[in-house]
């Protein structure tokens, strides 16, 4: 049997052997570890254990969300600076940017107001209302649903303007599919400005997964929903002329409104 005495100088060793493999670990590698939440051990430590007493549907629905989280987690490597990919990342950002949408109503707004033709203005018309369209079933969607964003680097400047609470569906793959698809049937008359248009739409929907801003089924219920939101606007698109006659009879009605309060205060003296 070990003394006392010699226990107590053990622990002390391993104790002083720890700090010291703690301190020989150059300050930068402990600063790049806790800088990227996204891939520290832990940091998405979700319960997925099922049991067998559960119903069939709970169980295959946390299978989904464990493949899901297993994933995003593969897909994420421009998540920050020090990621498999994180030399990429300023460009992977420059294509999220691109998807975003006030640039997209910045655009097509001052497009309609600079005064084109009848037919571009008739575009950018229902370019602007679709665009609001989808902003606004996504903020509806994501309301209902509350599902949080993934842990990600919240040190960048634009992230920090422009960051969402909650991720189900993405924004950027709705919009991106939608405005892909309006544009293949208005704009895109070549074959290679559709596969630009088409690689675009891809390529925004990727960056979000590359950045670690959504899960994989956030994208792909975006995708589906831009693709069905187009369809909406196209059975509902508004004409120039159909737009100028509803200003018209709105335009009438209240002079008539106006005309006939005049006459009753008239009327009255």
């Amino acid at each position: 049997m070990s003394s006392p005495g010699s226990r107590r100088n053990s622990c002390r060793g391993a104790a002083a052997g720890s700090r010291a493999s703690s301190e020989s670990v150059p300050p930068g590698r402990r600063r790049a570890s806790s800088s990227c939440p996204y891939f520290s051990p832990g940091a998405q430590a979700e319960d997925f254990s099922v049991s067998l007493s559960q119903p069939m549907f709970a169980i295959t629905l946390r299978f989904l969300l464990a493949v899901d989280l297993w994933l995003s987690k593969k897909l994420g490597v421009c998540a920050c600076e020090e990621s498999p990919w994180g030399g990429i990342r300023p460009l992977v950002r420059l294509v999220e940017f691109s998807g975003h949408v006030v640039p997209w109503l910045v655009g097509a707004v001052y497009t309609l107001l600079r005064g084109g033709s009848v037919a571009e203005q008739e575009l950018m018309l229902n370019l602007t209302l679709a665009l609001i369209l989808d902003l606004l079933l996504v903020r509806a969607v994501k309301t209902l649903v509350r599902r949080r964003t993934p842990v990600q680097n919240r040190s960048d400047i634009l992230s920090a303007f422009f960051m969402e609470r909650y991720s189900f569906p993405s924004g950027h793959a709705s919009r991106a599919t939608m405005c892909a698809r309006f544009f293949l049937a208005q704009v895109a008359d070549t074959a290679s400005m559709r596969v630009l248009v088409v690689s675009w739409a891809v390529l925004v929907s990727l960056s979000r997964l590359l950045l670690a801003r959504h899960y994989v089924t956030d994208v792909g219920f975006g995708l589906a929903m831009g693709y069905c939101q187009y369809s909406v606007v196209e059975r509902l698109w508004v004409t120039w002329d159909s737009l100028q006659d509803l200003v018209f009879i709105r335009l009438r009605e209240s002079l008539d409104r106006a005309y006939e309060g005049l006459w009753m205060i008239e009327w009255k003296q």
